[in-house]
């Protein structure tokens, strides 16, 4: 019992110190990092939008055209005005008086007075103005194609951060695919070390296991180079400072939304939903009411105005209010009509209607690049589905191959060249049902971009 008691007292000297150590550095220890923020596809796509510089802009420019609607509705509603004017003179003017011969008769006469002032109230009420009414619906439909921008933008936005939210997803499950390829030919080394020694494999084999093992490590490395530079782009797309500590979620399953079966069915949803093409229809509109405005040069212009004035006039000693305020007042009536604008107008009125021929060509030449962004974008998803169909298969089969080469090599009956085979089959099996799922999910957002269908769910 002493001699138990003897050496816990020396083990415990011995492990003090060491124990000290720990809970120092235990306490030195570096702050808890930031928390990390679990991502998913639609948290991602909800932030970018949020704090999207883009969709800032669309927005401000949004807010501009409910501006401009303001702005136009000033040339029919009534403008007031006033003014006051006051006059110090500093040397009075003077009318001179023939000398008419009879002593004391001035010959001339002072005609202003110290001070003066003038105040008026003018009132301009437009009754009709064809231009402005035209005008007036004009910016109607610029803030229906600001709106429809606005979407556009929003549309594009989503598109870029969904595809950058799978760049980051492939990077990682492909980063995982060479670490799980790594543990299989590490696994494979030590059974061909276990069988050298065991005399069933030769020197060459080791070499050649170690060989396939460290071939990977390059892999790696830019593997993960790829998910730190996808993250990064991921970051910068939603708007949020790169040095975030976030992690995904999500991850690359097949999407269940539904698609029409064929292209003229996809084409004539495009043409209902796509907001690019309602904005070039809103500006063919726009062009339209621009002729118009441009036609209404022509016709009369009639409005009422009023008018109340008062003025003053006193010398230097006299009081503002002890001198005469006469006030008078007048209302009318005010038409013009042009007659010769040395043809102004009427080449105002051809190019409004050239840039509206100009709008509708390019109307039709996106309604063209619409079917046919259409179909390229349909031809695609179709075949990464095909894709996966097939590799789905593959997959199994691969790994099917790769326990019994395994198997075969362990017991002495397989080749070295069979096991590498059956490996480079089943990476590649698994790397080609990745991309395929991958592409399946970009040519499916490009896909909804194309139909319209790019919204953020709300």
């Amino acid at each position: 019992m002493r001699r138990i008691v003897f050496w816990l007292r020396v083990i415990l000297l011995v492990v003090q110190p060491f124990l000290l150590l720990t809970g120092s550095s235990f306490l030195n220890a570096a702050p808890v990092s930031e928390k990390t923020t679990s991502l998913t596809l639609d948290d991602a796509v909800r932030t970018g939008v949020e704090k999207s510089r883009i969709l800032e802009i669309a927005r401000l420019d949004r807010d501009m055209a409910g501006q401009k609607i303001r702005e136009s509705w000033s040339a029919v509603l009534p403008q007031i005005t006033t003014g006051v004017t006051y006059t110090r003179t500093l040397k009075p003017s003077v009318l001179l008086l023939p000398n008419q011969g009879f002593p004391g008769f001035p010959s001339k006469l002072e005609t202003s007075s110290d001070n003066a002032a003038h105040a008026t109230l003018e009132v301009h009420q437009p009754l009709f103005n064809g231009s402005a009414i035209a005008g007036i619906r004009a910016a109607g439909i610029v803030r229906r194609m600001s709106e429809e921008a606005y979407r556009s933008a929003e549309s594009a936005v989503i598109a870029d951060i969904k595809i950058s939210y799978f760049d980051a997803l492939i990077s990682k499950e492909q980063l995982s695919l060479i670490e799980q390829s790594i543990a299989r030919w590490e696994q494979s080394r030590k059974d061909t070390r276990a069988m050298f020694r065991q005399g069933v494999a030769a020197d060459i084999d080791t070499l050649k296991a170690f060989l396939s093992v460290e071939n990977l490590r390059p892999d790696l490395i830019q593997a993960e180079n790829r998910v730190a530079t996808t993250m990064t782009r991921l970051k910068n797309v939603m708007g949020i400072p790169v040095d975030s500590n976030v992690k995904l979620s999500g991850k690359l399953e097949l999407p269940s939304a539904a698609y029409p079966a064929d292209i003229n069915a996809a084409y004539r949803e495009a043409l209902d939903s796509r907001p690019d093409l309602h904005q070039l229809d809103l500006q063919v509109q726009a062009e339209g009411e621009k002729i118009n405005a441009a036609r209404a040069e022509r016709f009369p212009l009639l409005s009422a105005f009023g008018k109340l004035e008062s003025q003053t006039a006193f010398n230097d000693g006299i009081r503002p209010s002890d001198s005469r305020w006469p006030a008078s007042s007048s209302v009318g009536l005010q038409l013009t009509m042009p007659l010769f604008t040395g043809y102004r107008i009427s080449a105002q009125v051809e190019q409004a209607k050239i840039g509206q021929l100009q709008t509708r060509t390019r109307f039709e030449e996106l309604k063209a690049n619409i079917r046919a962004e259409i179909e390229v974008r349909v031809l695609n998803f179709r075949e990464s589905q095909k894709r996966i169909e097939v590799q789905s298969k593959t997959i199994s089969v691969a790994e099917r191959s790769y326990s019994i080469s395994r198997l075969r090599f362990k017991e002495g009956i397989g080749s070295r060249l069979e096991l590498t085979d059956a490996e480079l089959q089943l990476n590649k099996a698994k790397t080609n049902y990745l991309q395929a799922v991958y592409d399946c999910l970009v040519a499916t957002t490009q896909l909804d971009k194309a139909l319209g269908r790019s919204r953020i769910s709300r």
